[in-house]
């Protein structure tokens, strides 16, 4: 399993992002690997179909599922809806979900 964290440099919450990637990949599936991905612009945006920074993918899918109909990217900052409202980083839980989906275990 591949974890991606996408972001582009000067993203105030690249490095968090990165953080809470290794801390629950540690937990949930220590065997997967987890990389950070410099995306410097809009041509590298769009082939790894990045909706903005920071973004997380488990293997090439983006972790945020209600996103993942769209066709477009976005070479912007990000946020994150949640119920406590808008974040720069995604909920723990939505990567938790993500990953423990593509290890085949239960959710």
């Amino acid at each position: 399993m591949l974890v991606e964290v996408l972001v582009f440099d000067g993203c105030p919450n690249g490095e968090g992002a990165f953080a809470l990637a290794r801390q629950v990949v540690a937990t949930e599936f220590p065997e997967a690997e987890v990389r950070l991905v410099d995306v410097p612009d809009t041509e590298t945006a769009e082939r790894h179909k990045f909706l903005g920074s920071p973004s997380i993918q488990v293997n090439g899918i983006d972790i945020e599922e209600s996103r993942l109909v769209e066709e477009a990217f976005s070479y912007s900052c990000r946020v994150y809806r949640t119920e406590k409202g808008v974040h720069g980083l995604p909920p723990e839980d939505m990567l938790r979900r993500a990953i423990r989906t593509h290890a085949g275990l239960a959710p």
